[in-house]
């Protein structure tokens, strides 16, 4: 007897048939990469990393020097000009990039630990263990943030960067938990999860192969938008004169322009290039939470690009956020006739 090689080729590992779907898994891995919006956010937050974690060594001259160059515009010596007191504010930009990323990262690292430990937890083991981790939720997520940090950086007079990112981190995870804990209870009576449960999987293996996976996407998007509030919070600290004026980051550059009338002097280019490093900085991490979206949801990811063909062969394009209504073609209206008395 025979057998056709269609056969043999869906038995044979790595030859024909069985070979082809493995590339469809690798397609998806690399998706989220292949995305626009996201691996220009990735890229350019590489960069900052890169300049945080360089900066210092890199920087032209130190941050602090004085000189007798007092606020120069931008030339080959000083590329984004000089203060008023001759300081170089490319160089106070360089050594100011480690603080902010240091404050951002540190705090959405904190956030999003605690809110994956509280958050899947909870909705995992529900009863009196929901009830008290939901509890502890509700207290941390209506303590504000911004005002415990001026408490804490007013009490410890020597609160560097790691302290704010700590503090941040720690008050930032609340919210995160809540959405951690909804997406919890609607995945852990899934049948999978319930197949692995039968099996006699560990808890803590289930929920880290069978649920963990899953919530990726929204553990992502959690860390992203931390990072931008922890980024922003450290900022406006040292914006406000709260934070610690002798370590540099670009908040503290803002408030030396601000305090020293920058603006009025004609001074721009103090303020200006610390303004373009933070909203480019705020567009990478919002385009890389856009990526997430679009990864997760196949509507986002094939917005503006479906099309409806109507009866009558027109192409409608399908865009989120509308729903378009197909108009039939109304008939004429039915002639007058005439009667005995005029027209009906």
């Amino acid at each position: 007897m025979t057998i056709p090689t269609s056969s043999i080729e869906q038995v044979i590992p790595k030859q024909g048939a069985m070979a082809q779907p493995s590339a469809a898994p690798r397609r998806r891995r690399w998706r989220f990469v292949a995305n626009g919006k996201a691996a220009t956010g990735l890229a350019l937050v590489a960069g900052y990393v890169l300049l945080a974690v360089i900066g210092p060594w890199i920087a032209p001259y130190d941050p602090d020097a004085r000189s007798d160059a007092l606020l120069q515009p931008p030339s080959a010596q000083h590329w984004f000009g000089t203060t008023h007191l001759g300081q170089d504010v490319f160089s106070q930009i360089l050594v100011g990039a480690r603080g902010v990323m240091l404050v951002g990262l540190t705090a959405g690292v904190v956030a999003t630990v605690l809110s994956i430990l509280v958050g899947v937890t909870a909705g995992y083991l529900g009863g009196f263990s929901d009830d008290g981790l939901s509890a502890l939720s509700n207290v941390f997520l209506v303590i504000p943030a911004l005002p415990l940090i001026i408490i804490v950086t007013s009490t410890i007079t020597d609160a560097g960067d790691l302290v704010v990112a700590l503090v941040i981190g720690l008050t930032s995870w609340a919210w995160g938990a809540r959405v951690l804990r909804a997406q919890t209870l609607s995945l852990r009576r899934r049948d999978y999860v319930e197949a692995a449960r039968a099996t006699g999987e560990t808890t803590w293996r289930i929920i880290g192969f069978e649920i963990l996976p899953n919530l990726t996407a929204i553990i992502a998007s959690g860390f992203v938008g931390t990072v931008i509030f922890a980024v922003m919070s450290e900022i406006t600290l040292a914006f406000i004169g709260i934070s610690s004026v002798s370590s540099w980051n670009w908040g503290t550059i803002l408030f030396w322009a601000q305090s020293q009338q920058a603006l009025a002097q004609g001074a721009w280019w103090w303020f200006v290039p610390a303004g373009l490093a933070i909203a480019v900085l705020g567009t990478a991490l919002a385009l890389i939470n856009f990526g997430i979206d679009e990864f997760v949801s196949p509507r986002l990811r094939s917005a503006g690009r479906t099309r409806v063909r109507t009866a009558d062969g027109h192409v409608v394009r399908m865009r989120v956020g509308f729903t378009p209504v197909l108009a039939r073609p109304t008939a004429p209206p039915p002639p007058r006739q005439r009667h005995e008395g005029g027209f009906r």
